[in-house]
C-alpha cells in the first residue's frame, strides 16, 4: 500500500502531530508499505515533501506553525498523486489538510489530535450541518483520545486510535538516576515549564539530591539550582535522557488532548507526575500522580512525595511501563492498516 501522511504543521518543529507522522511513516515502512510524508516547513524527516513556508499563528496558549499560501495545497496534491490512501492529520486545519480534503481525489482517513478551544467548539455547534457535509468527505474518522473526539463526535462517528510510542526502542536504564526529574517539551506557556521551575526550589529544599533536566527547550536566563537545559535533541538522545531519569514531569496547564510526552515518559519506565488534564488522565489511567494545573505548590508536593518514597516510586515505574504497552507503535499501526484498507474498500 502507498500511503500519504499529511501534517498541516511545520515538519521541522517539535510537536505531537509531527512526531506521530514520523513514527507512523517509520512503522509503516518497516511493514513493507511505501509512505509519502507531506507538510510545510524548511526542514523535515528524510524524503519528506516540503510544500511551503509557514506562518506562526498564536492561539490556545501556544503558536501554531502552518502554511497559509494556496500554492502549498497545490504542491501537496501533486505529491499525493500516486498514493492509494491519504491520511490527513488535523483534517480541518488550514491550509494543507483542509485544502487537500476539499479537493480530495483519493480515499481519505482523518485523525483529530487537538483539544479544541471553546471558540472552536462553539463554531462546531453553530456550523453543524455544513461541517457534517465536509466531514463526510473523510472515509474513516479517528481521534487520538476521547478529548480529541469530543467536539466532532456529536456530528459524525469517530473511532479512537491512540498516539503511538515506539516502546521497544527505549532501552530502560538499569542504572537510572532515581533523583532525576525529566521535562520534555517546548517552552510555551501551556506546556507549564514556568510552573515547574517555580516549584523547583521547594523540591530541592525537601529533596536535596534532586536534579531537573529540561529536554526540548532552552533558556538563557538564570535557572534554579541543578537544572540542566538540553534543548532540542535527537530521538536517540531524548530516549536515553528519559530512560536515565527516575521521574517524568508533565506540568502542562491545558489544551492537551492526549499527552505523547506522558506516554514517552511511561515507556522510558519513569514514575509520572502530571497535571490533572483529561487527556493526561486518559493516558495514565491511574498509574501516575496528578495535580491541579498551574498549581506550583501542589506540583512541588507531588514531586517530593515521589522522590522521597523509593517503594512508591518503584511501583509507579513498573505500572507506567506496563501501561505504555497500550500505545506501542506495533499495536497502533496495525489498527491504522485496518482503517486504510477500509477506506480503500469504500
Amino acid at each position: 500500500m502507498r500511503i500519504g501522511l499529511v501534517s498541516p504543521y511545520d515538519l521541522g518543529r517539535f510537536g505531537g502531530v509531527q512526531d506521530q507522522v514520523r513514527v507512523l511513516a517509520n512503522a509503516l515502512g518497516a511493514r513493507g508499505h511505501e509512505t509519502v510524508v507531506v507538510g510545510p516547513g524548511a526542514t523535515g524527516p528524510p524524503r519528506a515533501v516540503l510544500v511551503g513556508n509557514v506562518t506562526e499563528v498564536p492561539g490556545n496558549g501556544s503558536v501554531t506553525p502552518i502554511a497559509l499560501a494556496p500554492r502549498a495545497v497545490t504542491r501537496a496534491l501533486a505529491a499525493l498523486d500516486g498514493v492509494d490512501v491519504v491520511h490527513l492529520h488535523e483534517p480541518l486545519m488550514p491550509m494543507i489538510s483542509l485544502g487537500v480534503l476539499l479537493r480530495r481525489a483519493k480515499p481519505v482517513v482523518g485523525t483529530f489530535h487537538a483539544d479544541p478551544s471553546a471558540l472552536f467548539r462553539a463554531g462546531y455547534r453553530g456550523l453543524r450541518r455544513p461541517l457534517r457535509r465536509l466531514l463526510r468527505r473523510i472515509d474513516v474518522i479517528t481521534a487520538v483520545s476521547p478529548v480529541a473526539a469530543s467536539a466532532v463526535e456529536p456530528i459524525v462517528p469517530v473511532r479512537l486510535i491512540p498516539n503511538a510510542v515506539d516502546v521497544s526502542a527505549v532501552a530502560v536504564a538499569n542504572g537510572r538516576n532515581q533523583s532525576r526529574v525529566a521535562y520534555l517539551g517546548r517552552d510555551d506557556p501551556r506546556k507549564g515549564l514556568g510552573v515547574l521551575l517555580e516549584a523547583w526550589p521547594t523540591v530541592k529544599e525537601a529533596a536535596p539530591e534532586a536534579e531537573l533536566i529540561v529536554v526540548g527547550s532552552e533558556r538563557t536566563d538564570a535557572a534554579p539550582a541543578d537544572v540542566v537545559f538540553h534543548g532540542r535533541v535527537s530521538e536517540e538522545r531524548k530516549r536515553s535522557l528519559l530512560a536515565a531519569s527516575g521521574v517524568f514531569c508533565a506540568p502542562n496547564t491545558g489544551g492537551e488532548s492526549f499527552g505523547v510526552v506522558v506516554a514517552e515518559g511511561m515507556a522510558a519506565g519513569c514514575a509520572v507526575v502530571a497535571s490533572a488534564l483529561p487527556g493526561f488522565e486518559y493516558v495514565l489511567d491511574g498509574v501516575g500522580a496528578t495535580v491541579p494545573p498551574s498549581h506550583s505548590n501542589a506540583l512541588a508536593a507531588a514531586l517530593i512525595g515521589v522522590l522521597n518514597d523509593d517503594t512508591r516510586r518503584g511501583a509507579m515505574q513498573r505500572s507506567a511501563l506496563a501501561r505504555a504497552q497500550t500505545f506501542d507503535v506495533a499495536s497502533v499501526v496495525t489498527q491504522y492498516e485496518a482503517v486504510y484498507a477500509e477506506a480503500l474498500g469504500r
